[in-house]
This record gives structure tokens, C-alpha cells and sequence, in this order.
């Protein structure tokens, strides 16, 4: 017995060696396939997003005009982004950007939770609701900012009839021609826009909170009111944060309904740092500038997502 296990350690340990080439050989070609996989999604990356990120910042650096040869462009350093520090229609531009974050993150949020915890209550017409409310989001921007336009009409719009022969007010705003109410109103059309698509994230990672938890907690003595506090949104701290990042961007990034229901007006009192960039760069035919506010909105979303990640991390991140 002691020949023949002998032997057949001897065996094992000649294999040995042959398996692990084998192995490695066999992991080098599963890598090799999925790179083969993914390289034409890396390149359409790499060309699209991390090049013109790259580009960006090379132009910003150049006084260009964005028509002629960029090679006949003069350098001009940093100059572009100092000049941005005391620019009053940038700086206004940014304080409407962060106006527009802190509003998407708090009532775009809180009114996609309320929706969410709505249409997942076993409620008789919850599907109705479902659809109802995911409305806003199956229109184009264009479609969505020409209905508000047409309903926020000085004088023909519904919602000023309503207000002048219905509530009796004699004179109603110019919603979007108003400098004290433009924000207000595009604010509104923005959160009426996207709140449902928040409404869906959240209904998805309440589907995933196990059915049993709110039946321990009922067993417990928990109301609806402790079960949500306790157990709904508790298990919903990845998905708000996840929501409220996306939300962020979002915001800091936001361009096309605004452009096209004000254009940044009346007086550049509903500017935001895109449709700034957009006018500089093809109004005003200052490329190198424009891709200066281009850097600016990379460089200010990147601070402020990194803030807020790390004031919402949890404990055992932190460790």
C-alpha cells in the first residue's frame, strides 16, 4: 500500500505544475474574451467622453474663436478660468445651478418617494396611478417645454385664465417673462418633469425590502409611520443616495428645457452655466472661453458629488 501511494503522490506532484499551466491558460483566455467583449464599448468611451473631456480642458486654455484653424489659437494659460472668477453672468449662472440641485435633491426626491410608497400600497387603481404618474417622463423635452409655454401664456395661457376668471386675480404674472418668477416656473416644470423617473427608482428598491421585515415590525407593535422610518427607509439609503447623486449631476449639467422655454432670459435671470457655455460658445463665438465653463461644470460637479458622498457615506464605509 505504501508503494502504491507513493506512486501516485509522485504522480500528482508531475501533473501539478501541467494543471496549473492548464488553469492559467484557461484564465488568460476567459480575460482575453471579455476584453474582446468590451473593447468597443472602451473605445466608444475613450473617444467620445475621455478625449472630449481632454480636448476640453486644451481649449480652454486657448483664446479661440471656434471658426478658424485651432492651430492658429493663442495660448493663454489659466487666463480663461481667472477671467471666470469674476464673471457676473457666470457667477449668477452657477448660484441658479446650485439653486436648481438643492430643489431636485429635496422635492424631486421626497415627491418620488411619496409617489413610490403610493403606487407600492396595495390600493385598488395602483396601476392606473403607475401609469398616471409616469407620464411627464414619456414626453421629449421639446414637446415638454412647449405645452408649459403655451400653458404659462401672459394671456391666453390656462393657468392665468384660471387665475384671472376663476380665482379673480386681475393682473397674474408673466410666468417666464418675469424676472421674480422665471426661476419659480422653470423650477416647477423641471421637478413636474423628473420627479416620476425617482418615483421608479425608488418603487424599484422598495420591491427588493423583504415582506417579512414589515411583518416582525407589525409583530412588534410598529405602525406604518415606525415601519417606514425603521424599515423602509433605512433599506432605501443606497437608493436615495444613488438618486440624489444622479439628481446632482443632473442639475449642475441641465440644459435644453430652459434653453428652449427662456433661453436664459429675461435678462439672464434663468441662466444656468450650459446655456452660458451655449451662448458663449456659438452666440458670442468664444470657444476657448465656452470650453473654460465646460471645465468649470466638470470640475464643480466633480467637487460637489465627492462632498456629498462623503457626508452620506455609511459607518462601515467610513472603516
Amino acid at each position: 500500500m505504501s508503494v502504491r501511494t507513493s506512486t501516485i503522490n509522485q504522480a500528482s506532484a508531475i501533473n501539478d505544475p501541467v494543471r496549473q499551466r492548464a488553469r492559467r491558460r484557461r484564465n488568460w483566455t476567459n480575460r482575453a474574451w471579455v476584453l474582446a467583449f468590451i473593447l468597443p464599448a472602451l473605445i466608444i468611451y475613450g473617444t467620445y467622453n475621455v478625449y472630449g473631456i481632454i480636448m476640453t480642458f486644451y481649449y480652454s486654455t486657448l483664446n479661440w474663436g471656434g471658426m478658424g484653424p485651432v492651430e492658429n489659437a493663442t495660448s493663454v494659460g489659466l487666463q480663461n478660468y481667472i477671467d471666470l472668477l469674476s464673471d457676473r453672468r457666470f457667477l449668477h449662472a452657477l448660484s441658479n445651478n446650485l439653486l436648481l440641485v438643492f430643489v431636485s435633491v429635496t422635492v424631486q426626491l421626497s415627491f418620488g418617494l411619496i409617489l413610490a410608497m403610493i403606487i407600492q400600497a396595495k390600493i385598488r387603481g395602483s396601476k392606473l396611478f403607475r401609469t398616471v404618474y409616469f407620464m411627464p417622463m414619456l414626453l421629449s423635452t421639446a414637446a415638454t417645454s412647449i405645452m408649459w409655454i403655451l400653458l404659462m401664456s401672459p394671456r391666453n395661457g390656462a393657468i392665468n385664465v384660471f387665475l384671472r376668471d376663476t380665482i379673480g386675480i386681475a393682473n397674474p404674472p408673466a410666468w417666464l417673462g418675469n424676472e421674480s418668477t422665471v426661476m419659480f416656473a422653470l423650477l416647477f416644470v423641471i421637478c413636474w418633469q423628473f420627479t416620476p423617473m425617482y418615483m421608479i427608482l425608488l418603487r424599484a428598491g422598495m420591491t427588493g425590502i423583504p415582506e417579512e421585515l414589515y411583518e416582525a415590525a407589525a409583530i412588534d407593535g410598529a405602525d406604518k409611520w415606525h415601519q417606514f422610518w425603521k424599515v423602509t427607509l433605512p433599506l432605501l439609503s443606497g437608493t436615495l443616495r444613488t438618486s440624489a447623486v444622479l439628481s446632482i449631476i443632473g442639475s449642475l449639467m441641465y440644459f435644453d428645457l430652459v434653453w428652449i422655454m427662456t433661453g436664459g432670459g429675461p435678462n439672464g435671470h434663468s441662466e444656468l452655466m450650459a446655456t452660458y457655455m451655449f451662448r458663449r460658445a456659438f452666440n458670442e463665438e468664444s470657444m476657448g472661453y465656452a470650453s473654460a465653463v465646460a471645465g468649470s461644470m466638470f470640475i464643480i460637479a466633480l467637487i460637489v458629488v465627492m462632498i456629498f458622498l462623503r457626508m452620506t457615506r455609511s459607518r462601515s464605509e467610513a472603516k
